[in-house]
């Protein structure tokens, strides 16, 4: 394979994959967490669980897993200069997007650490959702390159 990554290309593009995979199993278990986490009585033991399995989810899994996906991912870019094309600017977009919406479910972690949630389980049904379809955005222009 041509560009600075050499030999290593597929090893880096198999360390994006399965960070890619890591990072949305971990984005579609969250706000599901978030839907349960709603109906738990504050300073209950089912929410003090609720509390420990976000967090863990988000520090342990989904954070490292997006750092190896954008480390890897721009990597992979560099490599096959991609910044000039269309599908490229959509599925940065795109991404971009994840990544705010990932810092935004930190914040909703956090208030439901602090017994603070404003939402409700119907607001995290919904935003379950969201990743699902950037994720179907990033792939279909990652793999079919429309333009």
């Amino acid at each position: 394979m041509a560009g600075f990554l050499g030999d290593a290309y597929l090893w880096v593009k198999s360390l994006h994959i399965l960070a890619v995979i890591a990072w949305m199993a971990g984005f579609l278990y969250l706000p599901r967490l978030f839907v349960y986490h709603c109906s738990a009585e504050i300073g209950s033991k089912q929410s003090e669980t609720f509390k420990v399995m976000e967090r863990r989810l988000l520090r342990a899994i989904m954070n490292p897993a997006m750092l190896v996906a954008w480390a890897a991912g721009l990597a992979l870019a560099a490599n096959i200069d991609a910044w000039s094309e269309g599908w490229f600017h959509v599925k940065l977009i795109l991404l971009i997007v994840l990544t705010v919406l990932h810092m935004v479910a930190a914040r909703w972690r956090r208030a439901f650490a602090e017994d603070a949630n404003r939402h409700s389980e119907r607001f995290y049904r919904v935003m379950n959702e969201v990743p699902a379809v950037l994720m179907i955005g990033i792939v279909v222009m990652a793999v079919v390159k429309p333009f």
